[in-house]
C-alpha cells in the first residue's frame, strides 16, 4: 500500500474513482465492431481497430463524428450526419460486449480497496445505458458506490463535474481522494477537480503517452497500488 499512500503524501485515500474504458476493461474491439457496422451501414470504408482505439475517450458522440470524419478532424461533420451515425452505433453497441475483457489486476485492485474500506466510484464517458450489463458481465457490479456516465450529467470529461458530484456526494475532500484513468482526459478532469491522479500506460490516450500529460503517479498495472 506504500505507493497508493504515497499519492496523498503518506495517507491512504477516503475515495478512489476510476475511469472504465482503458483503464479497468479493454472495451475497443467491442467498440470497433459497433463503429465498423456504422459505417458500413452508411456505405462508407470500416476503420478497423487500429484507429477506433486512437479516437475512444471522448463519449460515443464524439467517436462517431471521429469515425465519419476517419479522423480527429471532425468539423465537416453536421449535426444530422452525427446523429444517424450515432443512433446506428448505439443500437450496434447495445447488442453486446462480448470482446470486452478485464484488464489484469483490476479486480484485485477494487477488492483490495474494498476490503480496506476505501470508497469506490466509477466516473466514465460512456453512455450510462450500457454500464449496468457490461459490469455485472465483468464481475464489477458490486464495488462501486457511485457512477456517473458520459450522459449522467450535462458535462463529462475532461469537465470535473463528474468527479466533484461524486466528491460531494461521498463527503470527501479533494485531498483524500485519488482518480485513476488512462488519458488526459482524466489528468485533466482530475487536475480541474484538485484531485491526485494516477494513470495507467496501457489505455487509451490517443496515441500518445499518458506521461506526457503529467499525471501525480504513472503505472503499468493496477496492482503497483499495492505495492
Amino acid at each position: 500500500m506504500k505507493t497508493l499512500a504515497a499519492v496523498l503524501g503518506g495517507q491512504l485515500p477516503k475515495l478512489v474513482m476510476f475511469d472504465l474504458d482503458g483503464t479497468l476493461i479493454d472495451s475497443v474491439p467491442d467498440l470497433a465492431v459497433a463503429t465498423d457496422k456504422m459505417l458500413v451501414q452508411l456505405g462508407r470504408a470500416p476503420a478497423g481497430m487500429a484507429k477506433v482505439r486512437n479516437w475512444v475517450g471522448n463519449g460515443a458522440p464524439m467517436l462517431v463524428r471521429r469515425a465519419l470524419a476517419d479522423g480527429f478532424d471532425h468539423q465537416g461533420i453536421s449535426a444530422e450526419q452525427e446523429a444517424e451515425g450515432l443512433a446506428i452505433f448505439m443500437q450496434e453497441y447495445g447488442r453486446g460486449e462480448s470482446l470486452t475483457t478485464l484488464y489484469p489486476g483490476a479486480l484485485d485492485t477494487l477488492k483490495s480497496l474494498q476490503l480496506l474500506g476505501i470508497k469506490i466510484a466509477l466516473v466514465t464517458n460512456k453512455p450510462e445505458k450500457f454500464i449496468p450489463q457490461l459490469l455485472a458481465d465483468t464481475g464489477m457490479a458490486d464495488f462501486f458506490q457511485w457512477i456517473v456516465g458520459g450522459d449522467t450529467l450535462p458535462q463529462k470529461k475532461p469537465d470535473p463535474a463528474g468527479l466533484l458530484w461524486v466528491m460531494q456526494q461521498a463527503g470527501v475532500a479533494a485531498e483524500q481522494c485519488v482518480f485513476v484513468g488512462d488519458s488526459r482526459n482524466d489528468v485533466q478532469a482530475a487536475r480541474a477537480a484538485k484531485v491526485a491522479c494516477v494513470a495507467v500506460t496501457y489505455g487509451y490516450n490517443y496515441g500518445q503517452p499518458v506521461s506526457a500529460e503529467n499525471p501525480t503517479l504513472v503505472i503499468d498495472d493496477l496492482r503497483e497500488l499495492f505495492l
